[in-house]
C-alpha cells in the first residue's frame, strides 16, 4: 500500500508524476487554505509532506499525527520548527547543493546592478528622461578591483567569492565560523572579523543562513562601520539584516545604496520606503528562480522523500541525530 503525501507546491509535471509512483499525493497550492477541511484532512494521513514556503510550526506539526519526513523545497527551513519535527523524530530533508551556482549569480547580479544603478537609470531612460550623453548625475561605480566582503563563506558564499576573484579582480574578505583554507589558498579571501570587514568593504555581501545568532546581525551599529561608499548586498535570509536600520542609513545615505532579494516581510508591502529609494535595487526573492534550477530542486526534494519514507537516509537530511546519526 502507498503512503500518503501532502504536497503544498505546484511541481513540474515530471515531478510530480514520479511522487504518484510512489505515493499517494493530495496536492495543494501553499499552505494558504491549510485550516479548510480537505486540507486537514489529507495533513491527518500524511506521512510526507513537501514543498515550498509557509510556516510550519509545531500546531501545525501536531495536526499530522502520522508524518514521518518533510522535504522542503530549499536551503533554508527557518519557516521550520526543527524541534518539534525532533519531539517527534521526523525526519526535516532540504536542498542545499542544487541552487548553489544559480543564487551566487544573482547575488553577484546584485553586486553589480547596484554598483552601475541599473535599475534606477533603466526607469530613468523609461520615463523618457534620456535627452542627451549621460553625464556625472547618472554614474555609478566600478566593481572590478574593488574589495567585497563577504559574510557567511558557505556554498553560496564560496561561489560569490569565485566570481569575486577570478572574474573581476576583486580583493575578498569574509566571515566564517572557521577558516576557509580553500577559499584562501585559491582565491587569496581574507578572513575577517565582522566589524573589520564591514570596515574594508566598498561592497558586503549578506550570505548567512538566518538563525537565533544570525537574526539582526546587520543593524544601526554594523551599517555605520560600512563606509559612506559603500554598498549592502543581501541574498540570504531577510532577517539576518535589521530592515529598519537599513532603511535609516539609506535615507540618510550613510551608505551608498543596497541590492535585496530578500526582506524581513515577504511578499514586500508596496508602502515600504526602500520601493522609493532611487538607490536601492530591490528583487521579490528570486535567487533560485529559474526552470533550471528549480526542477533539479524539485526533483532532490523529491528523492528525499521517496528515500525517507522508504526507510533510507535521505542525500540532504537536516535532523540526522533523530536517526542517532551524526
Amino acid at each position: 500500500m502507498k503512503k500518503h503525501v501532502l504536497l503544498y507546491k505546484v511541481l513540474q509535471p515530471d515531478v510530480l508524476a514520479l511522487l504518484k509512483e510512489h505515493f499517494e499525493v493530495a496536492a495543494f497550492d501553499g499552505l494558504a487554505g491549510a485550516a479548510q477541511p480537505d486540507f486537514l484532512a489529507a495533513l491527518e494521513q500524511a506521512q510526507g509532506l513537501i514543498g515550498m514556503y509557509g510556516r510550519i510550526d509545531a500546531a501545525f506539526i501536531a495536526r499530522a499525527p502520522r508524518l514521518q519526513a518533510v522535504a522542503t523545497v530549499s536551503v533554508g527551513y527557518d519557516a521550520i520548527d526543527v524541534e518539534a519535527l525532533n519531539a517527534r523524530r521526523i525526519l526535516l530533508c532540504n536542498t542545499p547543493d542544487v541552487l548553489t551556482e544559480t543564487t551566487a549569480d544573482t547575488a553577484f547580479m546584485l553586486v553589480l546592478g547596484a554598483a552601475r544603478r541599473v535599475a534606477e537609470l533603466s526607469q530613468w531612460l523609461r520615463n523618457g528622461q534620456w535627452k542627451r550623453p549621460v553625464g556625472a548625475e547618472q554614474y555609478g561605480v566600478d566593481v572590478h578591483g574593488k574589495t567585497l566582503g563577504i559574510v557567511g563563506l558557505g556554498r553560496i558564499g564560496s561561489a560569490v567569492a569565485r566570481r569575486a576573484a577570478r572574474g573581476f579582480g576583486m580583493r575578498v574578505l569574509y566571515t566564517a565560523r572557521s577558516p576557509k583554507a580553500e577559499a584562501e589558498r585559491e582565491l587569496g579571501a581574507q578572513r575577517r572579523e565582522l566589524d573589520a570587514l564591514l570596515r574594508e568593504s566598498d561592497f558586503v555581501c549578506v550570505l548567512a543562513p538566518l538563525s537565533a545568532q544570525t537574526r539582526h546581525l546587520i543593524g544601526a551599529r554594523e551599517l555605520a562601520l560600512m563606509k559612506p561608499s559603500a554598498f549592502l548586498v543581501n541574498a540570504a535570509r531577510g532577517a539576518v539584516v535589521d530592515e529598519q536600520a537599513l532603511i535609516a542609513a539609506l535615507q540618510e545615505r550613510r551608505i551608498a545604496g543596497a541590492g535585496l532579494d530578500v526582506f524581513e516581510q515577504e511578499p514586500l508591502p508596496q508602502e515600504s520606503p526602500l520601493l522609493a529609494m532611487p538607490n536601492v535595487l530591490a528583487l521579490p526573492h528570486i535567487g533560485s528562480a529559474t526552470w533550471e534550477t528549480r526542477h533539479a530542486m524539485e526533483l532532490c526534494a523529491a528523492n528525499n522523500l521517496i528515500d525517507a519514507l522508504a526507510g533510507r537516509r535521505p542525500q540532504y537530511l537536516v535532523n540526522p541525530q533523530v536517526l542517532g546519526q551524526p
